[in-house]
């Protein structure tokens, strides 16, 4: 385990009222496979029952979790309590649409132990909704994207993940912009969007501590998510669900009748998996650290050719600082923090 550090429990739950026409997560609009799913997951919990130590973090991730009934809910979470054992300050989170929230359904939330709720919001702007929807509406502008932040700011929340939209094959967005139907921005439009974000957030007070990233203090970063960028072990469970532990990755069936017709036959719903070598897992240990404010450990690239001219490259140029022994990238570092580790790789 990295570091000692307590393993992270993710539940994928795949149902969503409407498909949104730029996600390829799998998830799927009808809800009446949500028995069956469920009843997978509780068959999954059993196989792993004994095969991790204490998680500290739970995340209900989707699709729209809370899409689910008060009964569901409560269900899914003495499958968990039942089969897993968690630290007394366990993190749990529940990815929300802010239409299913009601007072009511707060209190559930509450009695079911979730201490952290990640609001869905693409937009304050109804004209930037329906473009969202249906194509001949114009996208985003930054005076708009600025409005929708100052929005947001109204509310003071202690974490904000702001997301630049790609565009997957195979989505909808996808096939318009394959088409000549959708438009990009441009690199420096994306640029000047990414550095605007940033300088108004760390203005009012939040830490840009991931590319995407922002929280209104150290306590409020996210724990589960940063297990994934400091390679903790992880289980994922429910179709399409990863899992991380001893440079081992595996992933789960992608689809809800694949995964629940494994689990009905006796077997782990996996589709397939990989083992990191000792240099695949030093490039992703670069690749993640370079995307936070963590930055990387030195000693994962000081063995390389040319490593102090490179390094006093990116320090001149204004990407790197380095503090306590961390190579950690700025602001401007963060545009190019894909690019990084390829200046430190074995070739």
């Amino acid at each position: 385990m990295s570091n000692g550090e307590s393993p992270g429990l993710y539940i994928h739950v795949p149902f969503c009222r409407t498909k949104c026409p730029y996600c390829d997560f799998y998830s799927v609009t009808s809800l009446s496979l949500i028995p069956d799913w469920l009843d997978g997951l509780r068959k999954e919990a059993v196989f792993y029952k004994d095969h991790f130590a204490a998680f500290d973090s739970i995340y209900l991730g989707g699709g729209t979790p809370t899409l689910l009934a008060e009964h569901e809910l409560a269900a899914l979470m003495d499958c968990l309590f039942n089969n897993f054992t968690f630290s007394p300050d366990t993190e749990i989170t529940i990815e929300a649409n802010p239409d299913d929230i009601t007072l009511d359904k707060l209190g559930v939330l509450r009695g079911i132990g979730v201490n952290r709720i990640s609001f869905g919001v693409q937009s304050f702007d109804d004209k930037e909704l329906q473009y969202l929807r249906r194509s001949g509406f114009e996208g985003q502008t930054e005076a708009g994207w600025v409005q929708t932040i100052k929005r947001a700011l109204d509310f003071r929340p202690e974490h904000l993940s702001c997301y630049q939209m790609t565009l997957e094959e195979g989505t909808p967005f996808g096939k318009m912009l394959a088409q000549g139907r959708m438009k990009l921005l441009g690199e420096e439009e994306e640029r000047e969007f990414f550095l605007l974000t940033s300088r108004l957030l760390e203005k009012e007070g939040y830490i840009h501590y991931e590319i995407s990233n922002f929280a209104m203090g150290k306590e409020y970063i996210s724990r589960h998510n940063s297990k994934y960028w400091r390679h903790v072990p992880y289980l994922g469970l429910g179709p399409a669900a990863h899992s991380f532990r001893e440079d081992v990755r595996w992933w789960n069936l992608g689809s809800i009748e694949s995964y629940c017709k494994a689990l009905v036959y006796g077997k782990l719903p996996v589709a397939g998996s990989e083992t990191l070598s000792e240099e695949q897992h030093r490039l992703e240990s670069l690749y993640l650290g370079f995307r936070t404010s963590a930055g990387v450990d030195l000693e994962l690239v000081r063995n390389q050719p040319r490593f102090d001219m490179i390094l006093s490259e990116l320090q001149e140029s204004g990407l790197v600082q380095v503090h306590m022994g961390r190579a950690i990238p700025t602001r401007e570092g963060f545009l190019v923090a894909d690019s990084l580790p390829l200046l430190f790789a074995d070739w």
